[in-house]
């Protein structure tokens, strides 16, 4: 599939299907446990052709475990029957643990069937794109050295974090390639610690890593989408654009409608409705309203917009709450006042 082409037809539908980050909640449907899951490629692909027959969405979206990258590396991971995967413990805490930290092999890991997952999921889902999920270079290093060191650490020990940065890249570039292989769509790389830093040190640990990533696996037939659910989104708006990405995609921690009169209008840009907030601890009716009151807020004055979560949707959450959200987007778009507006 053409990329560029899917994203550009995505770009101009006056009517556009919704684009979540959904996979988790795929446990519910299959009586399973989080753990079960991540333990099998066979469970996740499955799971994902669930959720594609059972969600029109425009894309399926795999999970968003932002663990498995740092357990390569060796980090220690704790696992739950009905959470998602969390990273124990540091790996590194001076230069000289920076310098010694080797880059493990694509395949370390659960990454190998991770891959795996993605490439049977791109087989049994024919009808759009499959994107995998991976964790973004400097969110990454913030799993290495703890994540409120590594925030400290841009300050106290720079030269540290920029040799952990060089080697998550290298890693990263190599797994993405991976998943490129596989037949997929694309990736949706997630830097929410970016998020925390200031534009400054946004513009010096994220965005060029981040950039190079882009440069060496984006093309026609393979599209990286950006996102970010820090708070300081917005003001590093200019930063995040120069990554290079394809498309970008937004957590709740911001104003969508704010962010939209910073991005270009010939570039998708996704967000936001709250995924613990509304899909986990909401009701149908609570989640129904608040993506209308996005979509009402977003999609008149910028059709460059997409409704979807503002990350990845827990596993917890219901489908009552899931198809709430699916049924108010197609309520606004069959609302006579939209045809009229637009």
């Amino acid at each position: 599939m053409d990329m560029q082409i899917w994203l550009n037809n995505l770009l101009k539908a006056p009517v556009k299907k919704a684009m979540p980050v959904l996979s988790f909640p795929c446990v519910s449907l299959m009586g399973i446990t989080v753990r079960e899951l991540i333990g099998s490629s066979d469970l996740q692909a499955k799971g994902m052709k669930l959720i594609a027959d059972r969600a029109d969405s425009a894309a399926s979206v795999s999970m968003m475990d932002l663990s498995v990258e740092a357990e390569a590396f060796g980090c220690a991971i704790r696992l739950s029957d009905h959470e998602v995967p969390t990273v124990t413990g540091v790996l590194i805490g001076s230069e000289a643990d920076a310098e010694a930290l080797r880059v493990p092999a694509v395949g370390a890991g659960r990454t190998g069937r991770y891959i795996e997952a993605i490439q049977k999921a791109s087989e049994l889902i024919a009808d759009r794109p499959v994107f995998a999920g991976v964790i973004g270079p400097f969110s990454l290093a913030g799993r290495l050295m703890d994540v409120t060191e590594a925030l400290v650490n841009c300050y106290s020990e720079p030269d540290m974090v920029h040799i952990c940065m060089k080697k998550t890249t290298a890693f990263l570039i190599e797994y993405i390639k991976a998943y490129k292989n596989t037949g997929a769509g694309g990736v949706v790389i997630a830097e929410p610690l970016t998020g925390l830093l200031s534009p400054a040190l946004a513009e010096e640990f994220s965005e060029p890593y981040v950039q190079e990533i882009v440069k060496a696996v984006q093309d026609n037939n393979f599209i990286v989408i950006y996102h970010n659910c820090g708070n300081n989104t917005v003001l590093m708006a200019d930063s995040i654009l120069r990554t290079g990405a394809s498309a970008y995609h937004f957590g709740n921690a911001i104003d969508m409608r704010d962010m939209l009169t910073h991005m270009p209008s010939d570039i998708v840009v996704m967000g936001n409705v709250d995924p613990a907030g509304q899909f986990k601890d909401g009701t149908p009716q609570f989640i129904y309203d608040d993506t209308l009151r996005v979509m009402n807020a977003c999609c008149h004055d910028y059709p460059n917009f997409v409704i979807s979560s503002g990350c990845d949707i827990p596993p917890a959450a219901s489908w009552e709450n899931i198809d709430a959200f699916f049924s108010a987007v197609k309520a606004f778009y069959a609302n006579p006042a939209f045809e009229k507006n637009n």
